[in-house]
């Protein structure tokens, strides 16, 4: 779980996935046990994640700075000057924030009410899973998966998948467009801005081609921890170009869930058979590979994607990944 604000620059998110995200997936093959199942009180104080988008409000501003002080758990003093500032404000992030503050007194009550009172948002039920969870009581993988299906196009749906699969790598996998360095046309706008002049791309096209404006926005809109219209965006550019490996890859990779991997891999094994040459098809097949732990085979796959296009900006990066995967003793 991550307390870090949302306030960021989009063009960073769409690149490819890091070294180090690579490191974690094959440090985490092995599998956990289920989160339900791991029993007793925890110490410290549950994590808090309040997504506020793209949001520069004096709100957003200040929430940010709670859960900057909140993020140290070991700190009493942090804790106590987040709660201040959550209490000035009545925003239901702020309203969780108080009561998560507020630990262990009455956090698990508070949060109960509020999911009386806000029976649809996906937040309530994460934090509610996370302080039943701290707590050592029941109920925790319940709530996970409340807050997995009630908005299921947030950051807080994405987390909670995260608690319940968690033999899975953390997040989800992230489609990586060839054409990436596009991006730097708007790299030194606000976030904001730089999310309008995507969705103008997805609507328009990127120099005339808007099969490419609409996977360039829905690489952003999945970096933004919005899953399900990152999806629509990958699906509107296979409907567009049937024939595109790329676009059809995208909207494969789109359809990654953890409850059902099997929804993506149905989509990308015939893509593989359809495209043998194709570097996408090749580096996102081993890359959900790896999301799953399937190492030996991902790697098989990503050695396809350095052969199959050689130069490729793919190439090189499944060529990345494999020396990442040799140096952690993968």
């Amino acid at each position: 779980m991550s307390q870090r604000n949302r306030a960021i620059g989009l063009t960073a998110l769409v690149a490819a996935l890091s070294a180090g995200v690579v490191v974690a997936i094959a440090a985490r093959s092995g599998g956990e046990p289920p989160p339900e199942h791991q029993g007793a009180v925890r110490p410290g104080a549950p994590p808090l994640a309040l997504d506020l988008g793209v949001r520069t409000d004096p709100e957003a501003r200040d929430l940010r700075r709670a859960l900057a002080l909140y993020g140290d758990g070991s700190k009493e003093t942090g804790r106590v000057a987040a709660a201040a500032i959550f209490r000035r404000h009545t925003s239901l992030e702020a309203r969780v924030g108080q009561a998560v503050t507020a630990w262990p007194d009455g956090t698990v009550a508070g949060l109960s009410r509020l999911a009386t009172l806000y029976p649809k948002s996906a937040l309530v039920q994460l934090e509610l899973g996370l302080a039943a969870f701290w707590a050592g009581t029941p109920g925790a993988e319940d709530a996970w998966r409340q807050a997995a299906v009630l908005q299921p196009d947030t950051t807080y749906a994405v987390t909670a998948g995260n608690l319940l699969y968690p033999r899975y790598a953390r997040g989800l996998p992230a489609f990586v467009p060839q054409q990436s360095a596009l991006l730097d046309r708007v790299g030194k706008t606000s976030a904001t801005t730089q999310l309008a002049i995507l969705r103008r791309w997805a609507s328009h096209g990127v120099d005339g081609n808007v099969v490419l404006g609409h996977l360039l926005y829905g690489v952003a809109l999945q970096r933004l921890g919005r899953p399900v219209s990152a999806q629509r965006e990958f699906d509107r550019a296979a409907a567009l170009a049937p024939n595109d490996p790329e676009a059809l890859t995208a909207a494969a990779v789109g359809h990654f869930d953890k409850a059902d991997p099997g929804a993506a891999f149905s989509r990308l094994g015939p893509l593989a058979q359809r495209f043998p040459k194709s570097a996408t098809v090749r580096f996102h097949l081993g890359v959900l590979l790896l999301w799953i732990g399937s190492i030996d085979q991902a790697k098989k796959e990503l050695r396809l994607a350095t052969t199959a296009q050689p130069g490729s900006p793919l190439a090189a990066e499944a060529n990345q990944y494999l020396v990442t995967l040799r140096r952690v003793g993968r």
